[in-house]
Order: C-alpha cells, then structure tokens, then sequence
C-alpha cells in the first residue's frame, strides 16, 4: 500500500512534533496505531528523536511521566484503541496533579465505527476526564483532504498540544480516528521533518514566523475540543475555592513564621531567609542553612515551640506527614500558600494565594530560628539507630543512601513508607529527588525513574523503595537493549509487607492475622530469581558498608537491603 491518508497525516504529525522540540516517544504496539508507529520509527532511525517501544502501556506512560518530570517538556506517547488508552490513566492522573507535561496520541476509529460495537472500541472522548488540559477529537484524514491540508492541521494540533501542555503543566490528549488502510509506505516523515526544519530557519532567518503562525490559528479555529463537558481541566475554580477572601499581599515576617516546602516547593528558597524551614525530601530546598532536619520531631514532641507558631508560608506539595497537616490546621493560624506546578494546595480552607507582588514587613527573629535548631538537635539526640547485625534500620538505609547519592544523581523515592523515613532521617545535603507525589500512589516507580534514566543516560539513577512498591510495577524491569546502558539501580527495602499500614487506626482495631491478611501484605517472592529474570543484577546486603559497595556498580542493579 502506497496512498493511506492515515499514514499521510501521521508523517506530518509526528514531524511537526519532533520539530517542534519533541525528545522522546514511547510506543505501545497496535493496529490501528501503526501509521504513527511506521512515522515514529522513521524518525527514530534518521536519529531525530529516541523512540522506547514497550509492550505495557501502564509502564510506558509512567516512563514517559519520568521524562516529562526530569525535563519540563512533553514526552508523546502512542497507543492503539481500546483498552491501551485506558491503561495510560494511572500515569495521566499523576501527571495532572503533579503538573507534569504530557502528549496522548490515541489511536481510535472512525466515528461511523464508534458505538456499533466494533472490535477495540470505546468512548475516548472524555476517558480521562478533566486531568488532561484538553482532549481534540481529530477529524479522520481521508482521501479529500489535500497535503497542505494535512500538513497545516498538522502543525496547528503539534503546536498547540506542545504549548498547552507546557503552559498549563500536564497531559494534553489528541485522539485520532483512522480508516483503512491504516497504513503505508509513503510519505517518510523523515522528509517532512526536513521540510519543516529548512521552512522554520527560513522563517526565522526573514521575520516571517507570525505569518506562519496566523495561518495556523486560522486552522485552529475549525478544531474544537471534544464535548465532553469533563474534558478539559479548568483550574478557576480550585482557585476561587482557595480564595474567597482578598489574597494579602502583605507578610508580617515579625509573626513567629515557618516556611513549608513539600514535593517541588523550590521558590521556597526565596522566602526561607531567617526562617525555620521545614523541607521534605524532594522539595529541592532540604540543603538550605535554615532547614530544620528534625523538624517532624519538633512538630511530635515539642508543643511548646509549634504552639507559638503564627504564621506559615506553603510551597508545593507538602502530603507526607500528619504532623504538618495538623499545624495547617490550627486554630488562628495564618497561612499563604503558593499554587505551584501542583496547583492550589489548601486542604485546611485558610489559605491566602501567594501572589506575585508581596510586599514584606518586619524582620525574623534570629532567636526563633535559633529555638527550632536546638529543639531539634536536641530530640535528634535521643533518638537511636535501631540497626542490628544482619540487617539495616530504616534511618541507616536512608542516611547510607543519601550521603552517597551525590549531587548530580538523581534520586527517586518510591511512594512508601521509606520516603517517610527519609523525611524524618534525611541529612541536609544537596540531593536530585524526585517522587511522584501528585497522588502519591505506588505504581509506576520503576517506570517513573526508568524515563528519567533515559534523560540522564550518563548518570546512575537510584531510587529507594520498599519490597510492595517494587512488586507492584516488577513489569517495568523489562530491559530494551536499544535504550543503551542505563544505570538504574533499585534499593529495595524489604520489610515484608506494607508495615506503612502499622502507624495507621486499623493496626490497633484488628488481630495480627487478620491485619497482615488486608494490610500488610507480605509476598513471597524470590526477588534473585526475579532480578535475574528480567536481566538485572541482585545484590544483598546487611551492611552500610556493603550498602556503599553495591552503590558503586554500573548498569541495572537490584540492591536487596533486609530491614530491621
């Protein structure tokens, strides 16, 4: 077959894409996807983008949220009908809430097609309701349409998608129906991308990018969203929420104050300055001199310092501990919170909108500062390393893991219980740390930092789980040799169970049986055989010493660390 309008559009999408700044595509194999499959591969083998052909689609978004999450800009996922596009949602959630940038081509049929019980058909207009920024229902190409008119809708929708997904921080869905025949040899998107490269330089090079760029508005005007009234994230009402009052744009810094920094709560750098800071592990602030390391010992132990607090500024996304939730919540307490890539965090109503235009008052206390550090010295020193022999603590597995990290690094935390650990045990040292805290599910981890790897191909990615989290995503551990060497290693903490569950309500209200049987969990899984099924080393260690050893191996390891 030589003359398929889908295989057409698809070489003029992909090109626009991948001219417009696109890295990565990750690719599921299917049928009614192939055109886009054929123009990807093109692409890939000309040496414009990398292409990441999984056969998990779960897997492959999470990959290509690790991407996004690394880099600011999107990764695009294809997909075939059906099911595939239902198992990206997972990866699209997180990337919603977590402002994460994302491109969806999913492959669809016809709309004469749609509800007549084709094979591989459902509605995936609105599948992911508002936690994509848009959803386009892309008219089929056909044999009427002209090549300017496939490449110029092409453009728009490349375009758009890219600027929409950066702009307004998440996933963007672009839902292509295709006719048979679904495929073809002609035309290369390698060309096109050619094409679209030389009339970009030109364009730049004689001043003449807006006219371009007006005659795609044009088109843009004759693509419309997909009704679906859920389609469509709109975050004005999250913030009308979060603001019923005037925001003030005036802090009063000689209000005993404290400076909350969750998950990518960095501009908390700029307000912290002779403040107690208290910073979770991937805030990207936990190295600054005013971060307070104990400071969830100060919040447990010391009521006579965190009653005294009357202010709070919020910077990202501050969910893993109950401690702080609780200080949100105090009764007169002033809080500012400043709606980051996360969006508007606010779940105690209080909060005044961190705008951009504040004006400060008054100077911090240096003895306020000065009361946090020693509390916290102080409640530091009596708390012991529960290591013993044949076996690490959870404090020394953090500490061995973050001093030897390194700075350029990066570290991702698995959504269990040891990332709670490390916001208790963690050292103040600059660290690269990532961890999908948008829904803070436990899914996706391995994929998570598998894409980030992709990004970082010359550095060693680590990242520090539990025994459940690693289980739940072990699919992810299937190696492609075409990705290269990638230096992941997976520091397993394995406690045997989900024993997060043991500090809730329920362990105190069932019998142990009953509680290891709907809570913790445990697995019997052989994790060597495991490794070494997917092609993985496994290393076992009881040591920090030779915790540190296992640290320095190359390629894909898995490090086993039997917890006390």
């Amino acid at each position: 077959m030589t003359d398929s309008p889908a295989q057409a559009f698809a070489a003029h999408l992909l090109a626009q894409l991948v001219a417009n700044g696109v890295d990565h595509i990750f690719l599921a194999p299917g049928a009614r996807s192939q055109s886009l499959a054929i123009a990807a591969g093109q692409l890939a083998d000309a040496g414009h983008v990398q292409l990441h052909v999984r056969l998990d689609e779960r897997s492959l978004a999470f990959q290509a949220l690790g991407v996004g999450l690394v880099s600011g800009f999107p990764a695009v996922v294809i997909t075939t009908s059906g099911t595939a596009v239902a198992n990206l949602h997972p990866a699209v959630l997180e990337a919603h809430h977590a402002g994460i940038p994302m491109i969806l081509l999913t492959a669809d049929r016809p709309a004469e097609l749609r509800g007549v019980g084709a094979n591989q058909t459902t509605n995936q207009l609105g599948i992911f309701a508002d936690a994509v920024r848009s959803c386009v229902d892309v008219p089929t190409p056909s044999d009427a349409d002209l090549g300017e008119t496939l490449s110029s809708r092409a453009a728009t929708l490349a375009i758009k998608a890219i600027t929409q997904s950066v702009e307004e921080t998440g996933p963007v869905q672009l839902n292509l129906g295709f006719r048979e025949p679904l495929s073809g040899t002609s035309p290369n998107a390698n060309d096109i991308f050619n094409l679209v490269a030389a009339q970009q330089l030109e364009a730049e090079m004689t001043g003449s990018l807006s006219l371009v760029q007006a005659e795609q508005a044009a088109e843009a005007s004759s693509l419309a969203d997909c009704t679906d009234e859920n389609c469509g994230h709109d975050h004005s009402a999250e913030i009308a929420a979060a603001s019923e009052r005037e925001p003030d744009s005036v802090i009063d810094l000689s209000l005993k104050t404290v400076v909350v920094a969750g998950d990518a709560g960095y501009l908390a750098r700029w307000y912290c300055t002779g403040l107690p800071l208290l910073a979770e592990p991937s805030s990207g602030v936990r190295h600054l001199p005013e971060s307070i390391q104990g400071y969830l010992w100060v919040l447990r132990e010391d009521e006579v310092l965190v009653d005294q607090v009357q202010q709070v500024l919020v910077f990202g996304k501050p969910t893993l501990s109950r401690q702080v939730q609780a200080l949100l919540k105090k009764p007169g307490i002033r809080v500012f919170s400043d709606p980051g890539r996360h969006g508007v965090f606010n779940p105690a109503h209080n909060a005044h909108l961190l705008g951009d235009d504040v004006e400060f008052l008054g100077e911090p206390d240096p003895a306020w500062i000065s009361a946090w550090r020693d509390s916290s010295k102080r409640l530091l020193a009596t708390k012991p390393d529960s290591t013993k022999e044949g076996s690490l603590s959870r404090r020394a597995l953090v500490e061995t893991v973050w001093k030897g990290a390194g700075k350029r690094n990066p570290l991702v935390l698995g959504a269990s219980r040891l990332i709670r650990e490390a916001d208790y045990w963690a050292p103040n040292k600059e660290r690269l740390v990532f961890a999908n805290r948008g829904l803070a599910g436990i899914d996706g981890t391995v994929a998570t930092a598998t894409g980030i790897a992709l990004t970082h191909p010359g550095f060693k990615v680590r990242v520090l789980l539990g025994d459940l989290t690693l289980l739940h995503d072990a699919g992810s551990l299937a190696v492609d040799d075409r990705d290269g060497l990638l230096n992941i290693q997976l520091i397993v903490g394995n406690d045997n169970g989900g024993t997060i569950f043991e500090g809730l309500e329920v362990a105190r209200n069932l019998g142990q049986a009953e509680f290891e049987r709907l809570f913790k969990t445990p697995q019997q899984v052989d994790l060597p055989q495991l490794a070494a099924a997917y092609g993985w080393q496994h290393v076992r260690v009881t040591d920090a010493e030779q915790l540190r050893a296992a640290m320095k191996l190359e390629g894909r390891v898995l490090i086993e660390v039997p917890l006390a």
